[in-house]
């Protein structure tokens, strides 16, 4: 029964063109792997580091390498609970609590949707794709050849300035398709109320993060046409109890949550409080997309482009076709 860590590893994966948002550009993303060994199996999991909590990659690594020497004793199960406890929330646990979930699921003969206690087998989610920040026009640009590729919900990431031109530009390459915002906390300053009603008649049906970490207060008695949904400001389900008065959903990520197993309480305590459940990604490779795309059948939205972003992905990665993320079949 006993498990032990076959690697802990940094990888470097080019982004397609270059990422865009409010906080800066990359070309590039670094993740953290990590692979688990027990009775004959192999367990696999990725984790991508949260750049606005001062993460990176080797830290990561680094953490896994601490953690494995307290688990080795333990089975998969036991292993995973464990490290609910030594490690804190983030992409180290992430790639741990992921890999240790496939090495489960390997061992007893199971998918992982079983192993979860899904009803049955995940099908294909439409997944928004995401529009990087730029002038109106290049957005347009953006929107117009997504559109083309069959993407037909598009997240435009947003500054706080110039908002609605470029949501309007986006509207304009794209008429025809559905729309999300994230504003990655940057309408501190902004009137809230009219703004989000000038992107509602723009057709925008939900708006990510709009104001600050600390400041979610500043949503109490906002009224909006559209949701609001949290990102940044709820990572795990003991942050459920503090931001749920001022938001209509949270934006379940496995990074934050650390792993698909907070992710699990938090999905749940979403729904005892009436939330909507958007399940989203960083960027990164279909590796880090199985076991969201497990918890993406109980969202509203879902958010799974990291790896259509990427210049190239796993062999084995999901499929994205007609704006649609699933199994690659065959």
């Amino acid at each position: 029964m006993a498990i032990q860590l076959k690697s802990a590893r940094v990888e470097r994966w080019p982004v397609a063109g270059q990422f865009v948002i409010s906080r800066g550009a990359t070309d590039h993303v670094d993740v953290v792997v990590a692979e688990i060994e027990g009775e004959g199996a192999l367990g696999r999991g990725e984790g991508t580091p949260v750049y606005y909590l001062g993460e990176d990659a080797a830290g990561c690594r680094d953490q896994i390498l601490h953690t494995a020497a307290h688990i080795a004793a333990m089975g998969a199960a036991e292993a995973r609970a464990a490290i609910q406890e030594l490690m804190p929330p983030g992409a180290a646990r992430n790639a741990l609590d992921c890999a240790l979930w496939d090495l489960e699921a390997k061992q007893r003969g199971l998918r992982l949707w079983q192993l979860v206690g899904c009803d049955g087998a995940p099908t294909a989610r439409v997944t928004a794709f995401t529009i990087s920040l730029g002038t109106p026009g290049a957005m347009a640009e953006q929107a117009a050849t997504a559109a083309a590729d069959g993407y037909r919900l598009l997240k435009i990431k947003l500054t706080g300035t110039d908002d609605r031109l470029r949501v309007a530009a986006v509207r304009k390459g794209a008429p025809d398709a559905r729309l999300i915002v994230d504003a990655n906390e940057s309408w501190g300053q902004v009137d809230l109320l009219t703004e989000a009603e000038a992107l509602a008649d723009l057709g925008v049906e939900m708006i990510e993060q709009p104001v600050p970490v600390g400041t979610d207060a500043l949503l109490d008695g906002v009224y909006a046409p559209v949701p609001f949904v949290a990102d940044e400001s709820c990572h795990t389900a003991a942050d459920v109890a503090r931001i749920g008065a001022f938001y209509d959903g949270v934006n379940i990520k496995l990074d934050k949550a650390g792993g698909l197993t907070e992710a699990l309480r938090l999905a749940d305590a979403a729904d005892a409080a009436g939330l909507a459940i958007m399940v989203g990604c960083m960027l990164s490779t279909s590796l880090a997309i199985a076991p969201a795309f497990v918890l993406a059948q109980r969202a509203r939205w879902v958010d799974l482009d990291g790896p259509a972003l990427l210049a190239r992905d796993r062999e084995e990665g999901f499929e994205f076709r007609e704006g649609m993320v699933g199994p690659r079949i065959g």
